[in-house]
């Protein structure tokens, strides 16, 4: 019963009435809330490790300083390697080590300490934990903590790149997507079974999370290593996003990126390439992606590449054991109904 100020008795908190929870479940949740303004674009990268997010993100970057864009690249990778290429095979500061000394110095972290620049790219590594120290997606976690005490919402950049791995999946690496830190969502592949089935991953987090109310949605696919044999543009068309770039398997682009060597400057040869990324990626429309089953993925490609004729035997007791299994008395105690 409702009493005479208008409120619910006790009796009725402690057992709602059922017409009550209800409305309250017919409630559509808030949207998510974003970080990301209006005037900036944050792109979260994905892709599977060593698939080429980091020399991708190296050479677009610079184009984008190079085309006028104020541009801001950050390494979310454990390994700590996404400035690497852009900054001639150096060693970044992390975040996070120079946090953890600073603090052990009864000192602050600034600006100065971990964002350095070359050529108009601004870049930044989180870092992580050493192995078996620590979650590498709580580094992350921790990472962005760092980056808000910064002032990271209140920084002009025209784009923020994010560098993350793909084919991690504890909660720490799916942060811009589960609390819409970014806009959308780019994906790094080949035409290989085990990168696109990351990027098929990436892809059905960001519906996931559509579906619980989030905003981010997959700008497209960038196709690295491309030898042409089209598995990736099969992928692309299935999960219904645009290809914004195809890198071709070429060895001056293998060689330049072995010896640390940009190679996306507008005088270069792969120039117009990388100008042509840049104007993708800034143009790229947030899709909601069709994730494909698994036979789906595995019917991109040649049974003969991936065992796809494969029958599965189930195992006996006898595998089990090696040789004849002998039948053993079971203890267990069975009544009889009286």
């Amino acid at each position: 019963m409702i009493d005479a100020q208008g409120f619910l008795t006790a009796d009725e908190l402690a057992n709602p009435p059922a017409h009550l929870l209800r409305e309250e479940a017919a409630i559509e949740p808030d949207p998510a809330p974003t970080t990301a303004t209006k005037d900036t674009q944050i792109i979260a990268i994905y892709g599977k490790g060593g698939i080429g997010k980091s020399f991708t993100l190296a050479n677009l970057s610079y184009m984008m300083a190079q085309q006028g864009k104020k541009v801001l690249l950050i390494g979310c990778d454990p390994k700590s390697d996404t400035t690497s290429l852009l900054f001639g095979g150096r060693a970044c500061p992390t975040i996070i080590e120079t946090s953890t000394k600073k603090k052990l110095a009864g000192d602050q972290v600034a600006i100065g300490d971990v964002c350095f620049k070359r050529d108009g790219v601004f870049a930044m590594e989180l870092g992580g934990p050493e192995v078996g120290r620590g979650c590498g997606g709580r580094g992350i976690i921790h990472g962005f903590e760092l980056l808000e005490k910064l002032g990271f919402h209140e920084w002009g950049f025209d784009y923020v790149l994010l560098d993350f791995l793909g084919d991690v999946v504890c909660g720490g690496f799916g942060l811009p997507i589960a609390r819409d830190m970014c806009q959308k969502v780019i994906v790094v592949g080949s035409n290989d079974l085990q990168s696109l089935y990351v990027a098929n991953n990436v892809c059905s987090a960001v519906e996931y999370f559509h579906k619980l109310g989030g905003n981010v949605g997959v700008g497209g696919l960038v196709i690295n290593k491309d030898d042409g044999t089209g598995e990736a543009q099969a992928f692309a068309k299935a999960a219904g996003i645009p290809i914004l770039a195809s890198i071709p398997a070429d060895d001056d682009i293998r060689r330049k990126s072995a010896n640390y060597e940009i190679i996306g400057r507008p005088d270069g040869r792969w120039g117009a390439l990388f100008a042509e990324l840049a104007a993708n990626v800034a143009d790229a429309k947030a899709h909601r992606p069709t994730p494909l089953t698994q036979d789906e993925l595995l019917g991109l490609f040649s049974g003969e590449s991936v065992g796809r004729d494969v029958v599965l035997e189930p195992a006996t007791p006898q595998d089990m054991c090696g040789g004849t299994l002998t039948q053993k008395p079971s203890l267990e105690v069975v009544y009889e109904a009286i």
